[in-house]
């Protein structure tokens, strides 16, 4: 399976990495850009499986061409994921609002790196890793559940309620279904359900607002 994959960062160096990693495996690296303006640009001229976008760039910075991305319709096949550092949770929060798959740590080991790649681009969230929900979780306690969003809610069934705070835990559908007592399939049809409804592209917008409604409060799983 070849990951067709865009580059964004301002840093020379970094790409360099990223892209040295990446010429070891079948994945493609289709464009290399060094802001977000450029990052837009090139996804919609490339088509690509997944962004590799750096946050904090000059111009447009990452959270801005990520949002660009996940509001272009004709662009949902896209996932971005952010290429971040331990110190920068609020925008790592704000990024998965935006429309961001998740997010990865710019020191990450190259097999966690090519495994990471892989998951975002069979269309599913990087929320498993616990750095992850530690993030979450601390930007999370700066913030009071709001209204509108629990109101958001009101969509879904009981059981899709339930569904999302394991979502929101990291866990698998086969971890949802045993702990909800059901089978991995079933589990898995209320996750895509839940996504329908609340107009998530996977599932890190569902962990989102989990937290921001205060459906899934810090430290519970």
């Amino acid at each position: 399976m070849t990951v067709r994959v865009v580059l964004a960062d301002d840093q020379t160096v970094v790409r360099a990495g990223f892209r040295a990693l990446l010429d070891l495996t079948d994945d493609l690296v289709v464009a290399e850009v060094a802001d977000g303006a450029r990052a837009v640009e090139a996804v919609r001229t490339t088509r690509p499986d997944v962004v590799l976008m750096d946050i904090r760039m000059p111009g447009v910075d990452g959270l801005e061409a990520t949002r660009r991305i996940a509001g272009d319709r004709s662009l949902d096949g896209v996932r971005v994921v952010m290429l971040t550092t331990y110190q920068v949770g609020a925008y790592v929060f704000e990024a998965l609002r935006h429309g961001a798959a998740g997010f990865l740590l710019k020191g990450i080991e190259p097999d966690d790196l090519r495994a990471a790649i892989r998951t975002v681009a069979e269309g599913r969230g990087l929320l498993d890793p616990a750095v992850t929900r530690r993030v979450i979780e601390e930007f999370a306690r700066l913030k009071a559940p709001e209204a509108a969003g629990a109101e958001r809610l009101a969509v879904l069934t009981g059981r899709e309620r339930e569904v999302m705070a394991p979502v929101a835990a990291g866990l698998s559908n086969e971890e949802i279904g045993k702990r909800l007592i059901m089978s991995p399939l079933t589990a898995k049809t209320h996750v895509s359900r839940t996504m329908t409804k609340l107009g998530a592209r996977d599932r890190a917008p569902l962990v989102v607002l989990a937290y921001e409604t205060g459906l899934v409060r810090p430290g519970e799983h």
